[in-house]
């Protein structure tokens, strides 16, 4: 399983409409292949951040499935519009065998 984490800067003003328009978003997304799961969380510190976490079978299954697909762009097209710059994206593998705390 692999776990994609991106932030995603909103215009400033802009989180509410972000936040109204992301279902639709989300109904585009949990179209996509390989994608059990995902979760919006806002900043506290930061109202105009959000973190996306999304949880992918593959990594291919994000980076070529998705977003080599059509739903990609429909899913660009619903909230790529409040978006203050380009998302830091990241992929992040689970590790297994890691010491108790």
């Amino acid at each position: 399983m692999i776990l994609e984490v991106a932030l995603l800067q909103i215009k400033p003003g802009e989180g509410h409409r972000f936040e109204q328009a992301f279902p639709q978003a989300e109904k585009v997304l949990v179209q996509a292949k390989g994608r059990p799961s995902h979760e919006l969380r806002r900043c506290i510190e930061t109202p105009d951040r959000y973190l996306l976490l999304v949880r992918w079978e593959t990594l291919e299954a994000h980076t070529e499935g998705f977003r080599g697909s059509p739903l990609f762009q429909q899913w660009r097209a619903v909230i790529g519009p409040f978006f203050d710059g380009a998302p830091v994206v990241e992929h992040y593998e689970e590790l297994r065998g890691g010491a108790a705390a």
